[in-house]
């Protein structure tokens, strides 16, 4: 099996769950997990609002190229990622190429519920979380769709329901 067969990559907004699911799906399939935002804090030393705050969105999300072209090169891997991820042509090809996309989707209520209190989500610190998360989704859907192999909505679901659902679809 090729690497590409073995890896399995979520995308998707925040909030969708690409990290619950993804430790899930890995303690169920015996694949290592990682997280891309994880990943980037680790290398970094600081926290993402950080980066963002004195570096800025484009210089966080060239870190982030940096981190899912060495991820994408691993083995037998479950891979959640930053929700923009996929704003970068690149990362949508090397995910798409190295691995079985799962879009994990969710309704905007559910996203918004998720991630209200969460002050580490720099792109929602914002007057209207709910308007930022809806513009997100219309920009980013597509995206997801255009490289997804699975499509999932995670909306009002246990994390073991969805695990078990997602390895039927995927076959594993």
């Amino acid at each position: 099996m090729t690497h590409a067969a073995s890896n399995i990559f979520l995308v998707g907004l925040m909030g969708a769950g690409k990290t619950t699911v993804g430790r899930a799906l890995a303690r169920e399939t015996g694949k290592t997990f990682y997280d891309s935002d994880h990943e980037v804090e680790a290398r970094t030393g600081v926290r993402i609002a950080t980066i963002f705050e004195i570096e800025g969105e484009a210089r966080f999300r060239a870190r982030e190229h940096e981190t899912i072209t060495d991820l994408v090169q691993l083995d037998n891997v479950i891979l959640a990622t930053g929700g923009g991820v996929v704003l970068n042509p690149d990362n949508r090809r090397l995910l798409a190429e190295n691995g079985t996309v799962v879009y994990l989707r969710a309704a905007i209520d559910d996203l918004l519920a998720r991630t209200q209190n969460d002050k580490s989500r720099p792109l929602l610190q914002t007057a209207n979380p709910r308007a930022k998360l809806a513009e997100l989704f219309e920009a980013r859907d597509p995206l997801y769709r255009e490289i997804a192999d699975v499509v999932i909505d995670t909306s009002r679901q246990n994390v073991h329901t969805l695990v078990m659902r997602l390895l039927q679809r995927l076959d594993t």
